[in-house]
Order: C-alpha cells, then sequence, then structure tokens
C-alpha cells in the first residue's frame, strides 16, 4: 500500500470518526443539559394549576421568540407520584395541549376539539398504571377518561391559548392559569 493510499485512509477513518463523535454529542446533550425546558418547568410540580411561563405579548419569559398573541403555561409531573390528571374548561379561544418527555420528545398533542361539553380532561400514565386501571375498572361501567401512556416517568405538559385580539389576553392568561394538573387518585 502507497504512503499516499494510508494518508486517505487515514483521512477517512479520521473524518468518520469525528462525524460519529459530533453526532453523538448532539444525541447525548439534552440528557444532561441542566437548564432544559424540564429543569426550568420542574418547579410546577407541586402546582395544582399550569404556570405561566410567557403571558400574551411575550413579557417576562425564558423562550427565545415567544408568541405575542398566546399565553402559554406548563406543569410537570412524575408518574412515579401517579397518574396525572390535566383537566381545562373550554371557551371561545383556541387553547391545545402537548405532552413531552423530560429529554423533551413530544408524545402526545391534543386541542380544544377533542373537548365534550366544554371540558377536556387527560390523564397520563405509565402503561403499567393503565394496566391496573384498566384491571379495576368495572365492565358495565367504563371509564370516560382520555388516557395517554408516556414513554417516561417524568414529564411536562404545556397549554397554549390564543388571543386572536389584544383584547381577550387577559382571559387567555386566565384560561391557561385556569389548567388543573393535579395527581390522579381516581385511577
Amino acid at each position: 500500500m502507497s504512503f499516499l493510499n494510508r494518508l486517505l485512509l487515514a483521512t477517512f477513518v479520521g473524518v468518520v470518526l469525528a462525524a460519529g463523535v459530533h453526532i453523538a454529542a448532539i444525541l447525548t446533550a439534552p440528557r444532561y443539559a441542566e437548564q432544559d425546558a424540564f429543569g426550568r418547568i420542574q418547579p410546577t410540580l407541586a402546582a395544582e394549576h399550569a404556570q405561566i411561563i410567557s403571558a400574551p405579548g411575550g413579557a417576562n419569559t425564558w423562550l427565545p421568540m415567544p408568541d405575542p398573541a398566546a399565553a402559554v403555561a406548563a406543569c410537570a409531573f412524575n408518574l412515579s407520584d401517579g397518574p396525572a390528571r390535566i383537566a381545562a374548561k373550554t371557551g371561545a379561544l383556541f387553547l391545545s395541549f402537548s405532552f413531552h418527555t423530560k429529554t423533551g420528545g413530544v408524545f402526545f398533542a391534543v386541542t380544544d376539539r377533542a373537548a365534550v361539553r366544554g371540558e377536556l380532561e387527560i390523564v397520563v400514565m405509565t402503561a403499567r398504571q393503565l394496566d391496573e386501571a384498566r384491571a379495576g375498572e368495572d365492565v358495565n361501567e367504563p371509564s370516560r377518561d382520555v388516557r395517554i401512556v408516556a414513554p417516561e416517568s417524568r414529564g411536562f405538559m404545556i397549554v397554549r391559548v390564543v388571543a386572536p385580539t389584544s383584547s381577550l389576553h387577559a382571559q387567555a392568561q386566565q384560561a391557561a392559569e385556569a389548567v388543573s394538573c393535579t395527581v390522579d387518585e381516581q385511577v
């Protein structure tokens, strides 16, 4: 093997190794980040209602590019304490929920269109908790809860309430703050 071929082979191996290290660093960085979204939202674990992280208008927030027409609130959950029940009353303003794992992946999203009689209730649980809930329920009276299985035991929920005009900003903020986030003991 000539010197040029060995040099090309060594360069190729070096580039492949460097690319692998960069990809690994990018994929593992969220697991080790201390100021990630879950870290900032984690103090809401004890709260019974969603906490505003960006009011309409985008003032006083840590979000990089807040939507000036949306009230954004969040609450964290830890399923080792039990299933999390998220409940909201819907109204004239658009409302959406997105459920995220601790590492940031979205695993479920829903809008106010799924509400029944103006109420939207979702129970987030682990697969084991779902099995236990199904085993304990009456076959003649099935649960009406929307149950979703979280891929991780810790995560957070983001609620967005959109105010199409500035006169509705206060109403949007009140709707976002009114979302209930509790540990469910009924399941």
